[in-house]
């Protein structure tokens, strides 16, 4: 969506047009049943993030923190060998102004995902989550998101948490972080 495109050709899908049979459909039952194995990283990332915590691997060939974790440096191919908790505290590596919502509509309210560089971790290395408290309008996220931002997560209180990314609700700026 760009501010200087103001009028749109064609019709948004609703999903009363579906239920009314406005739009052609059909309909089939998909057997699609999986499991998925998050293996020894992701597992302890993923009960970290319940428990408030981000943790990274170090590798000592390279010396480097790696968040997301892994068990293998992608470097210099030797396996990582010890867990670092790393902050919920970081810097905007980079960022978006996104006005699609996850079914491709368009949305009203701009959404700002981001990478974050996150403070223990290697530079280069962050999580991609979105970016909470920047302003509702295109031209206050723009006058107040910049790169190398300082942000702090901001998490859903223990007894909601999931072990999920989503367990934290967005990086917010770091109160006395501005620069």
């Amino acid at each position: 969506m760009s501010v200087h495109i103001h009028d749109y050709p064609g019709v948004p899908l609703k999903d009363r047009d579906i239920g009314d049979g406005r739009v052609l459909t059909t309909e089939w039952h998909v057997k699609a049943q999986y499991a998925w194995d998050t293996g020894a990283a992701l597992s302890k990332f993923f009960r970290g993030l319940k428990e408030g915590k981000i943790y990274g691997r170090w590798c000592p060939g390279c010396d480097r923190v790696m968040v997301p974790p892994r068990m293998f440096c992608e470097w210099c191919f030797r396996p990582t060998v010890r867990w670092v908790e790393v902050g919920d505290t970081g810097r905007v590596n980079t960022f978006s102004v996104s006005y699609v919502n996850w079914d491709a509509s368009r949305s009203a309210v701009p959404r700002v995902p981001a990478v974050v560089e996150l403070d223990g971790a290697s530079p280069g290395m962050g999580i991609m989550h979105l970016l909470g408290g920047v302003g509702d309008t295109l031209e206050e996220i723009l006058g107040r998101v910049k790169v190398g931002m300082p942000v702090q997560a901001v998490w859903k209180p223990p007894a909601e948490r999931q072990g999920a990314i989503t367990d934290i609700l967005y990086f917010a700026p770091r109160p006395g972080g501005e620069e």
